[in-house]
Order: structure tokens, then C-alpha cells, then sequence
């Protein structure tokens, strides 16, 4: 693996997160890095003919972490700031999120260079169809099963099924998650990791004797994660008084009726203007007093810069790696409670771990019983961290590492080395 310098990227935090959680867990060096490094890397360049009968160069990759704890999971992103680093570091948080949540996987994260606002619906189409064949030998049902994640939906995974399976001359639904629901998708998984982090968020509430009902919700970022966030804070009586999304934030300091706001969104492609709010530039949005600030859109937003500007009594992790080390020291130093990605975040995982159980046994489960399953296993999960952080005397964030990479670190010791 190579050495990276860039002070925030994304591999970098998972790295010095390893570090953190392996002087509390006393393990060995070996031990350590086995567990920093990735088990398998793939780069793929593939041709693809677009609409105007130009071919273009495409570069993807496919990542498997850790296979100790059982078959890698992890999503596939489409964007053009993709890069194998971060696709590592994606893939680790993944090994450790499944640990932390106890279900039997390792971690994976799979990436393809583009902007899929720029593609026609063709052209995405041929671009997942041939990046499909080309990681074809990285994933299977038993051994490595993609997700949706950003830049990529039910359809895309849809594709990915199809193609594998027309390799495999029969239908494999359960090679990727996330898929429609007419071709082997579970009820509550688009729902789910929103519905999670809030699951986790009402879990701490209840732990530190805090009142939800009233609470001030600020979720930057309206995509699946945090539209899904905001939707269920608003059931649970909170005030979501300024979210955000590409085009920037808006704000409401009386709570912005959130139901309608998705209607807008769905209409307008955008929460920008929607009636009744002020517009918010992203950096006001994060300094905004509340008592929960969700960040749900990109890594790397709380950062040395902008971790000091954060008003919150707590931020819940609905994107993955978004507090920097150094941002993540300074929330600590403000007494701001951190609820940590690879637990707060869970949600979606557990309900693809869900959907794979399903297509397997071809027998499926109501909304109802995803939800309920989900929710009981986020709550045990904030209990097994928050217990490892009072015994220990840790931090949420660095309690959820020793939980998460200590399960992996058990697996493989158990397991011993081959040959």
C-alpha cells in the first residue's frame, strides 16, 4: 500500500484510526498490519461507446479489505473524485462497521472515475455493464457482494445483477444488494441507513438523559442518507431546522416541514428555494447552534478548519470518515458527543446484510420486519460501544474501532494463517 501525505485524505484517518485502536487492544505488529493493509486491489480501464460514437476510457476499481470475519461488503461509487486511496480506506471503515454491528462480513469498496450527472441513462447503462464484466472475478454471492453507494441506485445495481448473472447463465440476485424490489430487493433497505443513524441518535438521547422531542436537527447533505435522516427526526418529533444539498442549504430556525420538502426536492431536482427558508452557504450551516448536526454527505468535512466554527451538543455520523483526526480532536475538546460512522451509519449494511439472507433462502420479509431487526441490532450496537467506551475510559469513536477491530482481530487469530 502506498504512503500517503495528504494530511486529510481519507486513508490517512483510517490508518491513524488503526494505530488508536490498536495501542488500547495491545496487539501485535503483525497483527496490525495485516489489519491495515487490503487483502486484494483491482484497476480496470475499460473502453465505453457513448452517445455521440466517441469510445471513452473509463478507470474503475474493486478493493476487498478483510475476509477473517466472512465475504466482503461494500458499495460501488460513481465520481469523478474517485481514487484507489480512498477506495481503501472506504473498504476498511467497511470491515470495521461490519464488526461493530456483529454480522458476518469483511470489508469492500469499489469505484469508477465519472460524473453521473453528465451520462445519459445509456451511456451509465454501458459504463456498469463493462466495469461489471471487468470485476466479474472479485465478486459472487459467496464471496464479495456490492451496494449502492454514492453516485450509483437501485438500478445500477440492478445492471450489475443482470450482467453477472448473463455471465453465469442463470439469475444470482444475491451477488449485490440494493437492488428493485421485483428482482430480489428487501422492503426498508433504500430507508435504512437513514433510519439507523437516527435509531443511534435517539439510543444516545436516551443514554445521556436528553430530551428528543423539540431537538434541533441540522443534516448536511439531502441524498438517500440524509433525506431518509431528516424524514425520520421529523417523525420523532425533532425540529430539522436546515439541511443541505449540492446546490447549498437552506434554514428555518422554526423546523422546516420535511415531507413537503422531499415533494420539492423530487420535483425540482433541488432543495434550493424551497418556500419559507433563508439560503445557507455550507459553512454556515455546519456552524449553526443545534443539538444534532448530521453530516451525510462527503468525508473529510469537519476538519481543523471547520471542526472549531461546530455549535452541536452532538454529531451523528451519517457519512463515512466526515471528522478528520484533527476535527475529531477538536469536537472532543468541545465536549461535543461524536456518534461515530462505522456504528451511526450501520444501518444500510445491516439491511443489505438483510436483503442477502432473503435472496439466498428466496424467501422475503415485510418493511415491518427489516425495520424492526434493524432497529434492535442499531440499539444493541450503541450499547456494546458505549459500554467499551465507559469500561474503558475511550472516546464513542475510538470504543466502535476497539469493538470493530478487535472482533476482526479475534477472527483471524482464531483462524491462524494459511499455510
Amino acid at each position: 500500500m502506498t504512503n500517503i501525505q495528504a494530511e486529510d485524505s481519507a486513508l490517512t484517518t483510517a490508518l491513524t484510526q488503526v494505530d488508536q485502536a490498536a495501542h488500547h487492544l495491545k496487539l501485535s505488529t503483525g497483527s496490525v498490519e495485516m489489519l491495515k493493509h487490503c487483502k486484494r486491489e483491482l484497476t480496470v480501464n475499460f473502453p465505453v461507446r457513448m452517445d455521440s460514437g466517441d469510445v471513452r476510457i473509463f478507470t474503475g476499481y474493486r478493493v476487498h479489505h478483510n475476509t477473517s470475519r466472512g465475504p466482503t461488503k461494500g458499495g460501488i461509487r460513481y465520481s469523478p473524485h474517485v481514487s484507489l486511496d480512498e477506495v481503501r480506506a472506504l473498504a476498511m471503515w467497511m470491515t470495521w462497521k461490519c464488526a461493530v454491528v456483529n454480522i458476518p462480513y469483511g470489508g469492500a469498496k469499489g469505484g469508477v472515475l465519472c460524473d453521473p450527472h453528465d451520462l445519459s441513462l445509456r451511456e451509465l447503462e454501458g459504463i456498469t455493464r463493462r466495469f461489471t464484466t471487468e470485476i466479474t472475478m472479485m465478486i459472487s454471492p459467496d464471496g464479495d457482494i456490492p451496494a449502492p453507494d454514492m453516485g450509483t441506485n437501485p438500478q445500477v445495481m440492478a445492471w450489475i445483477m443482470d450482467t453477472y448473472s448473463m455471465h453465469k447463465g442463470h439469475s444470482v440476485p444475491a451477488v449485490v444488494t440494493g437492488k428493485p424490489l421485483n428482482i430480489g430487493g428487501s422492503a426498508g433497505r433504500l430507508e435504512a441507513t437513514g433510519r439507523g443513524v437516527m435509531f443511534a441518535v435517539r439510543e444516545a438521547f436516551r443514554t445521556m438523559n436528553w430530551e428528543l422531542q423539540g431537538a434541533s436537527v441540522v443534516v448536511q447533505g439531502f441524498g438517500n442518507v440524509g433525506s431518509v435522516t431528516a424524514q425520520t427526526a421529523h417523525e420523532m418529533g425533532c425540529r430539522v431546522i436546515a439541511v443541505s444539498d449540492i446546490s447549498g442549504g437552506i434554514y428555518d430556525a422554526e423546523g422546516i416541514d420535511v415531507p413537503k420538502l422531499i415533494e420539492y426536492n423530487r420535483a425540482n431536482k433541488s432543495i434550493a428555494g424551497f418556500p419559507g427558508t433563508i439560503p445557507q452557504a455550507n459553512g454556515q450551516l455546519l456552524s449553526l447552534p443545534c443539538d444534532v448536526l448530521v453530516p451525510a454527505a462527503m468525508e473529510n468535512q469537519l476538519t481543523r478548519t471547520t471542526a472549531p466554527m461546530v455549535q452541536a451538543r452532538m454529531v451523528a455520523e451519517g457519512a463515512n470518515g466526515p471528522t478528520t483526526p484533527d476535527g475529531d480532536e477538536i469536537l472532543r475538546a468541545k465536549n461535543i458527543l461524536v456518534l461515530p460512522d462505522i456504528m451511526c451509519n450501520a444501518g444500510g449494511v445491516v439491511a443489505s446484510y438483510f436483503e442477502w439472507v432473503q435472496d439466498l433462502q428466496n424467501l422475503f420479509w415485510e418493511e415491518s420486519d427489516v425495520t424492526l431487526k434493524l432497529e434492535r441490532i442499531m440499539i444493541r450496537s450503541y450499547h456494546d460501544m458505549d459500554d467499551t467506551a465507559k469500561r474503558m475510559n475511550i472516546s464513542l469513536r475510538t470504543a466502535a474501532l476497539v469493538l470493530g477491530i478487535g472482533r476482526v482481530a479475534d477472527a483471524h487469530q482464531t483462524r491462524g494463517l494459511y499455510p
